[in-house]
């Protein structure tokens, strides 16, 4: 007889079934043992809701006891204008921001609190005043008049008078050569495009992007000619379309200039923007300490900004680049004494609140001639195919001691004998013993682009006044931190304008350093 398999029996206390939570989970490789919550799932299938004796639904299993309500409680705020303003408040309002926001030193607090869509309009949404041009009961109403077109003019003879005066009107404006042929009929010579340099759409794209993204635009100015290197029109675009944007004028290489100079262009240019007077040098700078207060009280003025960014815009070779490192003292920007050394926009941290942008030169649309854009530093003298042609008007701007000075010589009779005594002079010759003309013009145009020629626009002569930015900054405001930042960077401007300011030795006579000096230069 078979002995009989004893049931083994479960002795351990631990649980075996299935469906149990509890049990052991099969830590084996080979074992399909369900998860608690497979488990948890699978008893969740087998729950019925409660029902009444019809079969009606009364509570799921899965329900809470406790109901919401959902019942909203309404409100009259709901269908009106959190924010109403009468009508004539905001014209008020308009003509008092417009009045505080004409000078440049007045700042915009708590921009995002203000409906500026409201007080600024758009050009192109301008409003008409109807009631201007006709009567109300001409325009509305039931007796509406039929609205007669404008033409400019009712008969042949009007229209002829018409255009013969805007023609007129025309060559008064833009002079009459702007015609195909010049008065004995040739047209003049196509521009090289090597003039068209800093004018390209790549370069103005650049610009444009540091622009956007920038807080504060610094304009960097060449203090030998603040005026000629200039942007009125990015001026104009700041102030019709970036009105919350701040800008700042830098007159680098204040070190080429007499300190009476460097003044008098602080003082006349202050009253339009902020402006600073700056020598660019990691080492002896002159400025930084200016600057670095002015952009710590703007980002004080942008609190409400975890950060604030500084663009550097400008003519080629005016020292953006320079600049920068000079604030960051060390080099981080390449820089070299010619144009166009700065390809694309760069990012660079000075402080945890404060970023630099880097901008290329940029070249704005003008009147300036070939000669003008050379002296400006806009091409590299290297590209020059004829160097010789535009040292005539350096002999012009320049004085004749100082010429006499540099080059040692003596006395000459135009631009072409003043190369030929320079060329013999400084060994510049070619086979023959013939001068080489365009190396001693490159030569010269070199100097005047590295300062080495001295050379200034004297500031326009005015009275000493009192500043009008002082009376305009003291304006009573809500945030006192926003007055004294403010009240700051006026304190900074016009301890600047006491300053001493250093000039390079050996440059400039005694007559030049003096402020009663002749003005041609």
């Amino acid at each position: 007889m078979a002995k009989k398999k004893e049931k083994s029996v479960n002795v351990s206390g631990k649980p075996k079934h299935s469906l149990d939570v509890n049990r052991d989970q099969g830590k084996s490789k080979s074992s399909n043992a369900r998860s608690a919550a497979t488990v948890r799932r699978l008893k969740m299938y087998n729950t019925r809701p409660l029902r009444n004796s019809g079969g009606k639904i009364l509570k799921h299993d899965l329900q809470s006891k406790e109901l919401p309500s959902t019942r909203i409680m309404p409100d009259r705020r709901w269908f009106g204008n959190t924010r109403v303003v009468n009508q004539k408040q905001l014209e008020f309002f308009r003509e008092e921001l417009q009045n505080r926001m004409s000078s440049n030193y007045n700042v915009i607090l708590k921009e995002r609190k203000l409906p500026m869509s409201l007080l600024n309009d758009h050009q192109k949404q301008a409003r008409v005043h109807l009631l201007d041009t006709e009567p109300f009961s001409d325009a509305f109403g039931p007796k509406t008049k039929r609205k007669r077109p404008k033409l400019l003019a009712f008969d042949y003879e009007s229209l002829m008078r018409r255009a013969d005066g805007s023609q007129d009107v025309f060559e008064e404006k833009h002079g009459a050569t702007t015609s195909e042929g010049g008065e004995d009929g040739f047209r003049d010579l196509v521009r090289h495009n090597m003039f068209e340099k800093g004018q390209s759409k790549r370069i103005w794209g650049e610009l444009y992007k540091v622009i956007d993204s920038s807080d504060v635009v610094v304009q960097v100015l060449d203090a030998r000619d603040p005026q000629g290197t200039r942007c009125y029109h990015l001026e104009k675009h700041l102030k019709e379309h970036c009105k919350h944007k701040h800008m700042i004028l830098l007159l680098n290489k204040c070190d080429l200039v007499p300190a009476w100079a460097t003044k008098g262009w602080l003082r006349t240019l202050s009253k339009e923007y902020p402006t600073l007077a700056f020598h660019a040098s990691i080492n002896k700078s002159f400025g930084k300490g200016s600057l670095l207060s002015v952009l710590r009280q703007f980002s004080r003025l942008k609190s409400d900004k975890q950060a604030i960014s500084v663009g550097f815009v400008g003519y080629p070779n005016v020292g953006k680049s320079s600049v920068i490192n000079t604030l960051r003292t060390k080099n981080v920007c390449k820089v070299a004494p010619i144009p166009g050394e700065t390809k694309v926009w760069q990012y660079i941290t000075l402080t945890k609140r404060i970023f630099l942008i880097d901008c290329p030169g940029v070249v704005y649309q003008n009147r300036d001639t070939d000669t003008d854009i050379v002296l400006k530093g806009v091409v590299r003298v290297t590209n020059l195919q004829d160097a010789s042609e535009h040292i005539g008007e350096v002999l012009k701007r320049v004085k004749k001691e100082h010429l006499k000075r540099a080059y040692k010589i003596s006395d000459w009779e135009d631009d072409n004998d003043f190369l030929l005594q320079l060329c013999r002079s400084s060994g510049k010759l070619l086979k023959g013993g013939e001068p080489d003309l365009m190396t001693g013009a490159k030569m010269i145009l070199h100097d005047w682009q590295r300062g080495k020629i001295p050379f200034f626009v004297p500031p326009p002569k005015q009275e000493d006044e009192v500043s009008e930015q002082a009376k305009e900054i003291e304006v009573d405001e809500a945030e006192a931190s926003a007055a004294a930042a403010r009240r700051a960077i006026e304190e900074v401007i016009i301890s600047q304008q006491m300053a001493d300011v250093p000039v390079q030795k050996d440059l400039f006579s005694e007559q030049d350093l003096v402020d009663d000096a002749p003005l041609d230069s």
